[in-house]
């Protein structure tokens, strides 16, 4: 009698989400949000810490400031656009190979840009991480508000918020240290650590399965003629606001018409894709919610107050009010300190109060710092400049972790990819255009005053000038409160 053979053992479960959530248990989800949580800081931190590393790259490769520019804006319309292509890379490859993908990405640009010994090799490897930057950065909003129940987001929104919070805060003044230590090539390698331990906990605690807990299928192909419109699209407008600084007005309107053409292109192709049974990058439908459509316009106007001030504050303590680089950066630390521990808090008060409320307070709180700014002088005490960028930043940590819940609660859950990818996209578009925006300003009210930043001395003018881009950041801000108070939820 033949003997029968000895059973197989069975191939491993395929680690799904309701696998992974039997494994794992109750707390699974917060091993889920904590593994892209690692990712996200990292991507965020390669885009804020290179600005460290500007002037020791500018020296070795002997950059003008228009080539060392693109360091940033390579990385910056990068990120923007990639943003876009987060849910059709979900549905196709799942949680796993997506984010692991970007980490990959992210880590070649890292060690690629850390041994360039060419500005062309530096650039691609700041554009690769401005790519995989993009695709990573609606995955946590996703997985917020997939896998934790409504009575929970606010709470893992906030928590999420403070670390992605700390992640700029303290990474230029590492970056500054290790600069002085080993030169610019150790900002590039920075990010080495953080991607290797995302990779470990990708493998540990990503599904394989796409949003839902679907099977990652082939579907469609990418909507490449939408990504190279939009990709024209925002190329043109970054490039038509700096080109509004300089001195060929005919070439900037050349550029913004081209971006108000490519943009235009991108909606009527979109419409066109859906309309005929296509997969559209953007789902145009999203915008029929109300509440996702009054989320978006926050969403830009918010982006463009966060990234313009950034730009604006530092410029107008050193050149403005005089203070040294060391006395900017001590003033700011304490305001990012409180900006993490607000977002905490608010993020468990996002659980329980209207989230279109906590999103006007923000407003009101970041419109009325930049309001205060307007009444420092240059014989005004230290501590007011603290208190009031203190105020703004208060006003920031009960923006973000509300904002998103906000906007995308009402969408059926099919759309909750398209949504967190679209209002990313929107955010940084804004913030892109903010600093533009913010420098365009400035540099006009100047030349109104009498006034220009290469003069030594400052003057009353100068300071005129600066309370007047202060004055329209405010006037954005209560602009989006408007907005903001359309997030109430429709009377039943």
């Amino acid at each position: 009698m033949t003997p029968t053979p000895p059973p197989e053992a069975a191939p491993p479960a395929t680690p799904t989400l309701g696998t992974m959530r039997e494994r794992y248990g109750p707390r699974y989800r917060w091993y889920l949000l904590l593994s892209v949580m690692v990712g996200v800081m990292a991507s965020i931190m390669s885009s804020t810490i290179v600005n460290v590393a500007i002037p020791g790259m500018s020296h070795h490769f002997s950059l003008g400031q228009e080539r060392a520019q693109w360091v940033s804006s390579g990385f910056m319309v990068s990120m923007t656009v990639s943003m876009l292509t987060t849910p059709w890379l979900l549905s196709r490859y799942g949680y796993r190979r997506t984010y692991a993908g970007t980490m990959v990405l992210l880590l070649a640009g890292g060690i690629g840009g850390g041994l360039a010994n060419d500005f062309s090799l530096v650039l691609l490897a700041r554009v690769a991480e401005g790519l995989a930057a993009g695709v990573v950065q609606p995955i946590p909003a996703i997985i917020i508000l997939r896998a934790f129940e409504p009575h929970e987001q606010g709470r893992a929104s906030g928590i999420f918020g403070m670390g992605v919070v700390l992640a700029p805060a303290i990474g230029p003044s590492i970056g500054g240290v290790l600069v002085d230590l080993f030169g610019w090539r150790s900002i590039f390698f920075m990010v080495v650590p953080f991607c290797l331990a995302s990779l470990w906990l990708a493998y540990k605690f990503l599904p394989t399965t796409a949003p839902g807990g679907v099977a990652a299928t082939r579907g469609n192909g990418l909507d490449w003629r939408g990504l190279a419109l939009g990709t024209v699209g925002t190329l043109c407008l970054l490039n038509g606001l700096v080109e509004l600084r300089g001195d060929s007005p005919l070439q900037a309107g050349l550029l913004l018409g081209g971006a108000v053409l490519a943009f235009a292109g991108f909606v009527w192709w979109q419409r066109r894709l859906a309309a005929s049974g296509g997969e559209p990058l953007m789902n145009l439908g999203l915008f029929q919610y109300r509440q996702f459509a009054m989320g978006s316009v926050v969403a830009f106007i918010y982006g463009t107050a966060l990234f313009g001030s950034t730009y604006l504050l530092p410029v107008y303590m050193q050149v403005g009010l005089q203070l040294s680089a060391s006395h900017v950066g001590t003033i700011l630390l304490p305001a990012g300190i409180v900006l993490a521990v607000t977002i905490a808090g608010v993020g468990r008060l996002a659980d329980r109060q209207p989230t279109w409320m906590l999103v006007s307070i923000g407003l009101a709180l970041l419109a009325a710092s930049f309001a205060l700014m307007m009444v420092l002088r240059l014989d005004s005490a230290l501590w007011l400049l603290v208190a009031f960028a203190i105020i703004g930043r208060i006003g920031l940590g009960f923006i973000l972790p509300s904002l998103n819940l906000g906007s995308m609660r009402p969408l059926a859950k099919p759309l909750i990819p398209q949504g967190a990818s679209a209002i990313n996209f929107l955010r940084m578009l804004g913030g892109a255009a903010g600093v533009s925006l913010c420098a365009i300003v400035l540099e006009w009210r100047l030349a109104a005053h009498g006034d220009s930043l290469a003069n030594a001395a400052t003057s009353p003018a100068r300071l005129a000038a600066f309370d007047e881009v202060f004055a329209m950041l405010a006037g954005l801000c209560a602009l989006a409160i408007c907005a903001a108070w359309q997030l109430r939820r429709p009377a039943q």
